[in-house]
């Protein structure tokens, strides 16, 4: 199924590139979390596992990315390509603060949530990506032949870098997304205090691990909406799914809508506002106050 060697690259600033062919797609490749090792031990993904039919391990090719090498990936890629690129996780032994890394490329199509929580380096798509994709909006591509992908939170935290967004507008401390795209974990890890804006609905995960600044929804958002929430604020135009708030920390989680059940699962601290639909659980435990202070 795969066969992968390293070469210089002619065009990318001589990063050396780890090539993968592949016959059919594979999920997780490039994923720094191993699809949340910390959750199944091992048990669905592991960093020493070989990618089918091949000789590189998943790990090599996160370990590759980390020093700031390429990925091409020859053929289709699987769900959730590079989740959490750019994040050199504590559960790693790492110091779970952002850090550069290089690129992929895929010379086909990209299934479902490409990019969630990533936060540096860029991904090139040669064909179409499947929604919802992750943190990530469009730029006008500097490499002929591919789309050109970037992280939400990279551009807010770093600037553009010279590129153009597509179906975006980013201004001042302001960072409006109008592409008509579904997307997963919306500012994801922000950590300075700019405002992004996400104009219609999105899906899992908005605002995960936020630190600062505000995201807003002008729309409705799916599950897991402000997990583990540690600062700044999230606010949802429309209603959330389940799980909203689940792990929060401490921040503040504005719902002009309905908030969905099983709301504030093992939360800190922090403020939640919502409008309507409040679980009695919730509001008996004082866990929930709705447009007042929770504790």
């Amino acid at each position: 199924m795969f066969k992968i060697f390293g070469r210089k690259s002619e065009n990318d600033e001589d990063r050396e590139f780890l090539e993968i062919e592949v016959t059919e797609p594979v999920d997780c490749l490039g994923d720094f979390t191993f699809n949340f090792h910390w959750q199944h031990k091992g048990e669905k993904l592991d960093p020493a596992w070989k990618i089918p039919g091949n000789d590189v391990t998943f790990g090599e090719v996160v370990e590759h990315l980390k020093n700031n090498g390429n990925v091409r990936i020859n053929g289709d890629a699987g769900h959730r390509l590079a989740s959490s690129m750019g994040v050199d996780l504590q559960y790693f032994q790492g110091t779970g603060k952002d850090i550069s890394v290089g690129d992929i490329y895929v010379e086909g199509n990209v299934d479902t949530r490409m990019g969630i929580s990533m936060t540096r380096g860029s991904i090139y798509v040669r064909r179409e990506v499947k929604e919802p994709m992750g943190n990530l909006v469009e730029v006008k591509s500097n490499q002929k032949g591919y789309r050109q992908f970037r992280s939400i939170t990279d551009i807010v935290t770093n600037g553009l870098n010279g590129n153009k967004v597509v179906g975006c507008q980013f201004t001042g401390k302001k960072f409006i997304i109008d592409d008509g795209t579904i997307k997963d974990t919306v500012g994801a890890r922000l950590d300075v205090d700019m405002e992004i804006i996400k104009k219609g609905d999105v899906d899992l995960s908005t605002g995960i691990l936020m630190r600062q600044g505000t995201v807003r929804v002008n729309g409705n958002a799916g599950k897991n909406t402000g997990a583990l929430l540690n600062g700044g604020t999230i606010i949802i135009d429309g209603n959330t799914d389940d799980f909203t708030a689940i792990d929060m920390i401490k921040g503040t989680l504005i719902i002009n809508g309905n908030a969905g059940k099983f709301l504030a699962a093992n939360k800190k601290t922090g403020m939640i506002f919502a409008k309507r639909e409040v679980p009695y659980h919730l509001q008996k435990r004082k866990l929930f106050r709705a447009r007042t202070n929770n504790s």
